[in-house]
């Protein structure tokens, strides 16, 4: 398997997200899967059951390029329900 957190793989989309008061954007599959994997599990306990959906989306399209439109969409809909969009 290839590392996830690694991949520069683009999403379909790129996602600009505020932290901490600062502008984040997330255009790669590396990059999601960093930011989703860099905060603590206990910060996405509320969205556990699509952290974990998104988690598994991104490393399968760092493993297959084609994955890519689900890992987006996953990413959205975290993103979404966390309300960092």
């Amino acid at each position: 398997m290839s590392e996830a957190s690694a991949s520069d793989t683009p999403l379909r989309a790129s996602f600009q997200v505020k932290l901490n008061g600062e502008s984040v954007v997330i255009a790669t599959v590396g990059q999601a899967y960093r930011f989703i994997t860099r905060l603590n599990t206990v910060e996405w306990m509320e969205f556990q059951s699509l952290h974990n959906e998104a988690r598994a989306a991104l490393e399968a399209a760092a493993e297959n390029g084609i994955m890519i439109v689900q890992a987006t969409n996953a990413i959205r809909a975290l993103f979404a329900r966390a309300k960092l969009l």
